[in-house]
């Protein structure tokens, strides 16, 4: 009986399927491969929200340089991603089995490539280098230690010469104690010649240099930092100098309210001129996250967005940036260009007079 409902099951699925095999597949068509999708959309089942019909889905956001060069760089909108490095199914390069939680599905190469502007990457000091580790008390293992940190800022370095026109804003959690720790491994890197000097960084929240001057001066690279302290030693921006952040975790989802991390200042606090918005649960969930990723999502973007004086955010942090139920996390990044450049929800509909039509 069993054999038999699944034959119909899949009898039927592809029937659907060859209604729309003509043309490469929109959003939200039935599809059975991602090749069946059209460019930007991959092909995923959201059993999380109970619906089992493999549909396409985005995993790219519009990219907002496409319609806007000229704006102050608070003014736009990035996908970024939670423990950007923290990739499903990956093997220490200790050697040993990581039994730390992932956040990813893919590469950095390839979120880079997906229109990911904005990584939140966790670095330690670890066998007498800088790791990126998920880990916990402050301490790297083997365990929870993912790839040494030169090689993922390497993908950055190779993305930025053969882009010369996108920007690429890098947020660390900092446990790396060794004396100039960060600033060796960045230039070992050959990160440095793109890096946003700090002495350009807006103190009193006003605007951002535009983004066309960011790109005319190569400075394409903003570095932020957990430590306090490697602004004056590192030239490293304190993060929370410059932007307000959301509670992250899952006191970052509740309904209806946008409390601040600790750490930053209130969210409504307009001295800081960047609004970073965290929307994942404690616990990394691949599943779940095409449920959160969706529809959650956009109520929590529009929720702090009145928290924060009604300042639509320039990072959305999620996990597994790909999953979701149809738009996803690349639509609430829209939905955040769309206001921030001109003034409506549809990106798609804004033009380049910076009107909305």
């Amino acid at each position: 009986m069993f054999q038999r409902l699944l034959l119909f099951l899949l009898i039927a699925l592809q029937s659907s399927f060859l209604l729309e095999i003509s043309s490469a597949l929109k959003e939200g068509k039935t599809c059975l491969v991602d090749s069946n999708c059209d460019t930007g959309l991959h092909c995923e089942t959201c059993i999380a929200n109970t619906d089992f019909r493999p549909r396409c889905s985005r995993t790219q956001p519009i990219n907002p340089i496409s319609k806007a060069k000229g704006l102050p760089f608070n003014k736009y909108s990035w996908l970024t991603t939670h423990n950007s490095f923290a990739r499903l199914g990956e093997v220490s390069r200790t050697g040993s089995v990581i039994l730390a939680p992932t956040n990813q599905q893919d590469s950095i190469t390839s979120q880079l490539n997906n229109g990911v502007r904005g990584f939140m990457l966790d670095m330690y000091d670890f066998q007498n280098d800088i790791w990126l580790c998920h880990s916990f008390d402050g301490t790297c293992f083997n365990f929870t230690a993912f790839q040494p940190a030169i090689n993922v800022l390497k993908e950055f370095q190779v993305f930025l010469e053969k882009n010369k026109e996108e920007v690429v804003t890098i947020i660390i959690e900092d446990y790396v104690k060794s004396p100039k720790g960060l600033t060796k491994v960045f230039d070992a890197a050959g990160l440095r010649k793109f890096m946003f000097p700090v002495s350009r960084m807006p103190k009193n929240g006003g605007d951002w240099p535009r983004l066309d001057d960011m790109v005319r001066k190569n400075q394409r690279l903003l570095v932020f930092t957990s430590d306090s302290h490697k602004e004056a030693t590192e030239g490293i921006a304190y993060q929370w100098k410059y932007m307000v952040e959301n509670q992250y975790g899952n006191g970052g989802l509740k309904v209806g309210v946008c409390p601040n991390r600790a750490q930053s200042a209130p969210m409504s606090d307009k001295s800081k001129s960047l609004v970073l918005v965290n929307h994942f649960p404690d616990a990394a969930d691949v599943i779940v996250a095409c449920k959160q990723n969706s529809a959650s999502l956009l109520e929590s973007i529009k929720t702090c967005y009145q928290a924060a004086g009604q300042r639509w955010p320039n990072f959305i942090a999620v996990d597994f940036y790909k999953r979701s139920d149809g738009g996803g996390a690349p639509q609430a990044v829209d939905v955040a260009n769309g206001n921030l450049i001109c003034g409506c929800d549809n990106f798609a509909a804004c033009k380049a007079d910076g009107k909305c039509g």
